[in-house]
């Protein structure tokens, strides 16, 4: 009788050891879950990445002229070696020193002729001959110096109004050493002084916008 009653119960205990095995499969089955779009593979091939746009460089511009310099905003071609005039010389160190002396010394008689309104170039040269000593320069018919360093001239010339005028007021021009000058204006509203190197073409005068 005991030993029936332990193999009944060693079936029993398979039965269930069965019926524990399928729960757990059907269990496991229920949760599986379908893949993410992340995990999905890839059904096509991926696009390049978009490549930035680039502006045409100057050579590459339909139209852009092949002879652009730096520096100029027009793009005019030549426009450095046309206006080369127009640009002063170098100083030597020596001279920039010495005309930074004389244009201490002319600043203040220009000042106190622009107080006095008296800026006509008459008034201007005798000045600043008579009251700093400085000779005014005399050259030849063919352009030759005789000896001076000073000149003195009217304003130049403007277009308004459909005609030229000459505004009121002087330029002066001094000659220091062989590569200085000491420049200025005096007229009715303002005066200045500065130094420079000289002009190609005009000495100590800058010459006119146009050529």
């Amino acid at each position: 009788m005991a030993t029936s009653t332990y193999r009944t119960h060693r079936r029993r205990l398979g039965a269930c050891a069965l019926l524990l095995g399928s729960a757990l499969a059907l269990t496991a089955c229920g949760d599986e879950r379908p893949a993410t779009d992340a995990a999905a593979p890839s059904t096509g091939t991926p696009s390049p990445p978009p490549t930035p746009s680039e502006s045409p460089t100057p050579s590459e511009t339909p139209g852009a002229s092949p002879y652009v310099e730096p520096g100029v905003v027009d793009g005019a071609p030549h426009y450095g070696e046309n206006n080369a005039y127009r640009r002063p010389g170098e100083m030597s160190v020596d001279s920039a020193e010495a005309a930074r002396v004389e244009a201490a010394r002319v600043r203040p008689v220009l000042k106190r002729l622009w107080k006095a309104k008296k800026w006509d170039p008459d008034s201007v040269r005798a000045a600043l001959t008579g009251e700093l000593g400085y000779e005014v320069r005399k050259t030849t018919r063919k352009g030759e110096l005789i000896g001076g360093q000073l000149d003195v001239q009217a304003m130049n010339s403007r277009y308004e109004g459909g005609d030229y005028v000459t505004p009121e007021g002087a330029v002066i021009g001094l000659y220091v050493g062989d590569d200085a000058c000491v420049t200025g204006f005096v007229q009715k509203t303002n005066y200045e002084v500065s130094t420079s190197g000289r002009f190609m073409e005009t000495g100590c005068f800058e010459p006119p916008s146009g050529h």
